[in-house]
């Protein structure tokens, strides 16, 4: 057995397929609808939530993941005989989860002082949202199986958080507005004026950078930032909710225009839809800008 054990959360979008494959462990997010608690990534398929988003009268909410819950996986990792585990977190300064990781981490080591030279915990905060950390944690799951070190494992993941950046557009500013990525007063104005915003998230921050008119210039532009800033050759992929022609679009286009394939669409989950709304398309490069 190799002494890693990586685990992260629903929020990475990984496919349950992809995570069986490559014995990565996600931790699921609780999903609150109407008065009824569910489990992302369990307790129903993307498609399904887009579809609750969409027909709910009251947005649904997320929780995040408990220090106990942290305790208890750790302690079961410890268990099962691993020397590392390697957590990796959601976006830091948009949920607590890491701030609850790294609380179990040090209740861990002070209930069992003489482990902390046998079982080693690394939390890394991805700062950032979705597949964007999802697929450097397949990458880092297949290296383990190859046998490679945890100190290459961090450092790889560490590198990637460094230098990863997602371009972002809502088709409806519906969920953004309530999530607070853009203002009550800007949203309103935005759909008057018939204005689609550009987000970015980098190094665990989002920002507006651009504001387009219609729906037609929102591919062309997200195709403008990730040309710009994109490391040449690197891994590039495509997010979306709903809007499956639409990212089909996008993804052809990048690859049409990048000159060589990308890693795939992959399809957002409840705890990011929340936020964002189904009804949105992102691209994910790896910077030359890095934090």
């Amino acid at each position: 057995m190799n002494s890693i054990k990586l685990i992260t959360d629903s929020a990475s979008d990984i496919p349950q397929e992809t995570a069986q494959r490559y014995q990565i462990e996600i931790l699921n997010f609780p999903i609150t609808i109407g008065d009824k608690s569910y489990e992302s990534n369990k307790d129903f398929t993307n498609q399904e939530f887009y579809q609750i988003l969409l027909t709910e009268p009251k947005i649904p909410t997320h929780a995040q993941i408990t220090t106990i819950q942290f305790e208890e996986k750790f302690e079961e990792v410890f268990n099962q005989g691993y020397e590392n585990c390697i957590y990796v977190s959601i976006n830091r300064l948009g949920s607590s989860t890491y701030d609850n990781a790294i609380m179990a981490k040090n209740q861990f080591y002070e209930k069992y002082p003489e482990r902390k030279d046998q079982f080693h915990i690394y939390v890394i905060d991805s700062r950032i949202y979705t597949i964007a950390y999802g697929y450097p944690v397949i990458q880092a799951a297949k290296k383990i199986q190859k046998g490679i070190s945890v100190d290459e494992v961090v450092s790889y993941l560490t590198d990637w958080f460094e230098s990863v950046e997602v371009y972002f557009a809502p088709y409806s500013l519906e969920f953004v507005k309530k999530s607070g990525r853009v203002s009550c007063a800007a949203a309103f104005m935005g759909e008057l004026l018939g204005l689609k915003p550009i987000i970015r998230f980098k190094n665990g921050e989002v920002s507006i950078i651009e504001k387009v008119r219609g729906e037609k210039a929102i591919i062309p532009t997200l195709l403008k930032y990730a040309e710009n800033n994109m490391i040449p050759k690197t891994p590039f992929m495509v997010v979306k909710g709903c809007l499956d022609e639409a990212a089909e679009k996008l993804n052809k286009e990048a690859e049409k225009r990048f000159r060589y394939r990308s890693e795939g669409i992959f399809e957002a989950g409840a705890a990011i839809t929340i936020n964002a709304g189904p009804k949105m398309v992102a691209i994910v490069i790896k910077s030359k800008n890095k934090s």
